[in-house]
């Protein structure tokens, strides 16, 4: 029997659609691998939401596998030392495996393409990151136009089927038992809401996608009504790859009606790993170093009100503690929290990013950092600093009663017209905190700040 192949998953799990698998199985024999790689990343270890849905999502790859007679070996350590390790113990001199865009992955892949002939595909985006250029040849760096000459290459390439066959090798390699990463939560199990509300794995993105098809048309409106299903909840399925873009395209694409805002969703993907492409450290350092010098506060008391949700502002609490509670926020309110620690309480957007990064189960280098920087004005394509935010204006005119009522149980009884400023209202009850900052002076704060930091 032929040398067998590794086939190397990292954010991309799944077997449809998916360039790394079509290409080894065609050569002989594939040896499906994961590795948990916390060396490489050094801190950009996953946070603890997304390791709970790695857990899942890999027992559901690995169920899949087996279907197809093959199965999913698991290893633990650095990405290029393991996969020598497995080329020396089978003899495989080739791994194929879809192209990662984060600087440490980058790092791995030259790192492992020197004991190995390793073959990268494309599949997580549009189209590869690096191949949207300016009539000059340059990168873009502004959204808009990046867009639209996305939008002369579209559609992607159709979505290719799963192979019939995945030949298996003639002895397989030990594996790690999935169990004794200890990726999920015990002491205490803080994931319950998480299991209510998602289905890791390929069929579960699959679920997704049909679920909201229906809906697509309607995406202009309902995604900003943080009360409302207008969501697709397919931004945890894209970040682990158990979905293609491509085929999330696809499909939208032959809904019935105009889905062009969702697909523009679906495009901020690609602009964003576009600017880490040329920012690799856009998670730690300003867009626009104009805004270097502003004034950041360091209050630990302020950062964990937001933190937990108890900030006096009810839009802004009730995403905060939906986070906490199912590892996901709605888009609309991620612009209102966010805005609210970086412009309200003037706490670094970094802080944010952090806190994001370690609770969201579709924590995304990319997508994570682009949106922070966007939000506090310091990107490259953002938000003006200030340009500040009402949350009270925000919650009212996108009609977050009852998103409100169902995250912030305290302020259940109130009327619509109460709910989102109790206090104004004059009816806040005991168990709901006073306005950590009054919405004037904190804007009034903000603007000094930002006229210091010029």
């Amino acid at each position: 029997m032929a040398a067998p192949t590794l086939l190397w998953f990292r954010r991309d799990l799944r077997l449809s659609d998916q360039a790394a698998l079509i290409a080894a199985a065609h050569e002989g024999p594939v040896i499906p691998v994961y590795i948990l790689d916390d060396d490489t990343p050094r801190h950009r270890v996953m946070g603890g939401a997304s390791r709970w849905w790695l857990h899942h999502g890999l027992a559901a790859l690995d169920r899949h596998l087996r279907e197809k007679g093959s199965r999913l070996i698991l290893r633990r350590g650095a990405a290029a030392t393991e996969l020598a390790r497995l080329a020396e113990e089978t003899g495989a001199k080739r791994a194929h495996c879809l192209r990662h865009y984060e600087p440490w992955w980058r790092n791995a892949e030259r790192a492992v393409a020197k004991t190995l002939d390793l073959v990268c595909h494309d599949g997580n985006y549009l189209a590869p990151p690096g191949s949207i250029m300016t009539g000059t040849g340059q990168p873009y760096r502004i959204y808009t136009p990046f867009w639209r000459a996305l939008r002369e290459q579209m559609p992607p390439p159709p979505p290719a089927a799963v192979p019939h066959m995945i030949r298996v090798p003639e002895a397989w390699p030990k594996s790690d038992r999935l169990e004794d990463w200890q990726l999920l939560p015990t002491a205490p199990d803080w994931t319950g809401g998480f299991r209510d509300e998602w289905t890791p794995g390929e069929l579960g993105a699959t679920d997704r996608l049909e679920n909201f098809l229906p809906k697509a048309a309607a995406y202009d409106i309902d995604r900003n009504l943080p009360s409302d299903e207008g969501s697709s909840r397919l931004s945890p399925h894209l970040h682990f790859g158990e979905i293609s873009p491509a085929t999330v395209w696809h499909h939208v694409a032959r809904a019935r009606g105009d889905a062009t805002t969702f697909l523009k969703e679906i495009a901020w993907r690609d602009y964003a790993q576009n600017v880490i492409l040329q920012f690799p450290d856009y998670g730690a350092k300003n867009g626009r170093e104009s805004l270097d010098k502003l004034p950041w506060r360091t209050s630990e008391s302020d950062l964990r009100a937001w933190q937990q949700g108890r900030t006096g502002y009810p839009i802004v609490d009730a995403g905060m503690r939906q986070l906490r509670a199912s590892g996901w926020m709605h888009n609309r309110v991620r612009m209102i929290a966010a805005s609210f620690l970086v412009k309200h309480l003037l706490i670094d957007w970094r802080e944010g990013e952090r806190w994001f990064w370690d609770t969201l189960v579709d924590a995304d280098y990319r997508n994570n950092s682009v949106n922070w920087q966007w939000t506090a004005g310091t990107g490259l394509d953002s938000n003006m600093f200030v340009r500040i935010m009402a949350p009270l204006l925000q919650s009212a005119k996108f009609d977050a009663a009852g998103y409100i009522r169902h995250w912030v149980p305290e302020l259940a009884d109130l009327a619509d017209a109460a709910i989102h400023d109790p206090d104004a209202a004059g009816c806040r009850p005991h168990a709901y905190p006073a306005k950590i900052i009054g919405h004037r002076e904190a804007r009034d704060r903000a603007l000094a700040a930002a006229k210091q930091g010029r």
